[in-house]
């Protein structure tokens, strides 16, 4: 069984997660830390844990998704895996990061690239890839199914979505994704956003107003 710690980090109020199970080895997923007090916090939740990080992961590649790509590379030794659709989004951070205020350090590339379907592996945990963009032109979300948790980007939020006005995003596409591939994972599956707090797949098909 995973388990799964949160972080919220940047003006963005983005959520960082940690995932980690039985065997002490974890995935880092959207690694959002700006500050030195924002590393420190997931730094010192591994250590306090002896937790081993062996995957790091971005559901997709925005700025507040990724400011803390080259500080887990440094730290951990790991290289970020996502769709190469994301790919140009990456590139681009480096460009508007300082016009939006922030000191980015420039993220490593991906040794490999994540598949459209498939799974990723970390100790005894197994996480399905689900393709959903809409918000972004190949976002993915990550699945567990033994734990029934989704690691959900900025796909679905509570009684929200992700907003699809930035470069690649497709409102259309996002609801479609959102129907087709999210709603039919268990009502009992918590989902785990990119920004606010966790949900689950029954409540947004209930009261979601976008649905």
């Amino acid at each position: 069984m995973a388990n799964v710690r949160s972080f919220t980090n940047n003006p963005y109020q983005e959520n960082t997660y940690v995932l980690y199970d039985e065997t002490g080895e974890c995935a880092i997923i959207d690694p959002g830390m700006e500050t030195a007090a924002e590393q420190n916090a997931v730094v010192n939740f591994i250590r306090a844990n002896n937790l081993k990080p062996t995957l790091l992961l971005n559901t997709h590649c925005h700025i507040d998704h990724v400011l803390g790509n080259k500080f887990i590379f440094d730290q951990y030794g790991l290289k970020p895996k996502f769709h190469e659709g994301e790919l140009p989004l990456l590139e681009a951070v480096v460009s508007y990061a300082p016009s939006m205020g922030f000191r980015y350090e420039v993220s490593p590339l991906p040794d490999e690239y994540l598949p459209e379907t498939g799974s990723v592996r970390f100790g005894n945990t197994d996480l399905t890839l689900i393709f959903a963009p809409g918000h972004s032109p190949a976002h993915l979300c990550f699945y567990d199914e033994s734990s029934n948790i989704l690691i959900g980007g900025d796909v679905l939020f509570r009684n929200s979505i992700g907003r699809t006005d930035l470069p690649g995003g497709n409102h259309t596409q996002l609801i479609n994704n959102i129907k087709q591939k999210l709603f039919p994972l268990p009502d009992g599956c918590i989902v785990y956003p990119g920004h606010g707090p966790e949900t689950t797949i029954g409540f947004e098909k209930q009261t979601n107003p976008f649905f």
